[in-house]
């Protein structure tokens, strides 16, 4: 039987089109006047032109990425930011009036620290809980699933998160270790055997720490949803409106770690590359579902470990391509856009990652040569970036305005870019992301 993921569906361009319409629509839209839903509507028409590869008599649409630069921006802490719903969505709206880009990102990466510490997760350390209040949030590398494990994962992908993996990352959670297996559950004698661990105190309670995590996240996504509702209905519509990952990335960030997942492809490399296929059709349903959520087209999807330099061409060809590729045509194959933040340099993976069908994803680059992006991929995608953190920094604001002139002439030409930093613009000086901004706006245009 032929897999999904890998033949492009024959509607493919028509589901994506209705899904164009439905973002530059804007229904349901709280717009504060004509004039917003105009720029609203303006600014989506440039995003779509650039990644349908379109030469239209309109400007380069200028995108950054803010990552935590609103929060410095503000001046306060993170920890405010995790703790206070209010500072942080007030911290954006600040960020979106005072620069003006054509298109922003909630702070759906800042979650709620009163609900990490209901869940006491183990995966993360952050501010106040690990790492000093002003600090960001830092991952703890570890081997969260062990090597022998991989087989438990490949034959049951929820029993495993649910019975093995979320025990170890959310000490509220450890109970769920005795939850049953449910697919037994299908005659009556096999009822009472699986309700037993529901009956014992500590799942109980650890059912309760879920549902008071959850009744903390409502209070969280709530306030993230005023704030989109207000911004967009101030004429900025968001740039990514989903999330999902590579399955290499799955394991190898979260489940095995960067120490494990490398020594996997010499030790266990049969059972990593099923465990990779096993997981695609999650991103797949996990890129498509958030979109369906947020009613946008491009889920986000940072590449960590794809970079030149972390793996050997060959492995990027065996290990990291093939199922990261069969996500991108799954998602395509629904309309969706993918938006694939390529972080780091992936000058030697140009040409592998070419191979996918025209004007339906975004490339946003960090490290890339722009020029060669524009040879290769640039030819059959749209590409974004790359604005580099370092000159956002460290830089004069006529050092970042002469940079993006350059680029915007070599990435810009003949459509098909978006301007962009390299990367989350935490540390970037005010006055060169208003550079930055304000060099898109006057070099940018076709016209």
């Amino acid at each position: 039987m032929k897999e999904r993921w890998i033949e492009v569906a024959s509607d493919a361009a028509e589901k994506q089109e209705v899904r164009f319409e439905n973002w530059i629509a804007g229904e349901g839209i709280p717009f504060v006047n004509p004039e917003a839903e105009k720029a609203y509507k303006e600014r989506v028409t440039l995003m779509k032109d650039a990644i349908q590869l379109k030469k239209v008599p309109q400007r380069i649409p200028i995108c950054p990425s803010a990552g935590f630069f609103p929060v410095q921006y503000a001046g306060i802490t993170m920890y405010d930011a995790m703790y206070d719903y209010d500072a942080l969505t007030a911290a954006w709206e600040k960020y979106c009036r005072d620069f003006a880009p054509d298109a922003y990102n909630a702070p759906t990466s800042i979650v709620s620290g009163k609900m990490l510490d209901i869940l006491d997760f183990k995966l993360y350390q952050w501010p106040g809980h690990g790492v000093a209040k002003e600090h960001e949030y830092q991952y703890v590398e570890k081997d969260w699933m062990k090597a022998e494990e991989y087989q438990d994962l490949i034959d049951d992908p929820t029993g495993f998160f649910m019975n093995i993996y979320f025990p170890r990352i959310f000490g509220s959670l450890k109970a769920l270790e005795k939850m049953p297996l449910f697919p037994p559950v299908h005659e009556i004698p096999c009822i009472p055997p699986a309700m037993i661990p529901f009956g014992t105190e500590d799942v109980q309670a650890a059912f309760k720490s879920l549902m008071e995590a959850g009744e903390e996240t409502i209070k969280w996504i709530t306030a993230l949803r005023s704030l989109n509702g207000k911004m967009m209905g101030e004429g900025y519509p968001s740039f990514s409106g989903g999330f999902t990952k590579a399955p290499f990335d799955v394991i190898g960030d979260s489940l095995r770690g960067t120490r494990g997942v490398l020594m996997d492809m010499y030790r266990y490399p049969d059972e990593l590359l099923e465990a990779c296929e096993r997981i695609t059709p999650f991103m797949v349903k996990v890129g498509v579902n958030s979109c369906k959520a947020t009613g946008h087209i491009m889920p986000f999807i940072p590449l960590h470990k794809g970079a030149d330099g972390f793996m050997s061409d060959d492995q990027f060809h065996k290990f990291y391509w093939p199922t990261l590729r069969k996500v991108i045509i799954g998602l395509v194959n629904e309309g969706i856009v993918p938006q694939l933040f390529a972080e780091g340099g992936y000058n030697q993976r140009l040409e592998v990652i070419s191979d996918i069908p025209k004007g339906t994803c975004l490339w946003w680059f960090d490290l890339t040569d722009m020029a060669r992006a524009k040879e290769t991929v640039g030819k059959v995608s749209s590409i974004a970036g790359n604005v580099p953190l370092s000159l956002l920094c460290t830089a004069s604001p006529d050092d970042v305005k002469n940079y993006c002139k350059d680029l915007l002439e070599v990435a810009g030409r003949d459509g098909g870019f978006i301007l962009s930093s390299g990367a989350g613009m935490q540390g970037s000086k005010p006055e060169n992301v208003r550079a930055m901004i304000n060099a898109g706006k006057e070099y940018g245009s076709y016209s």
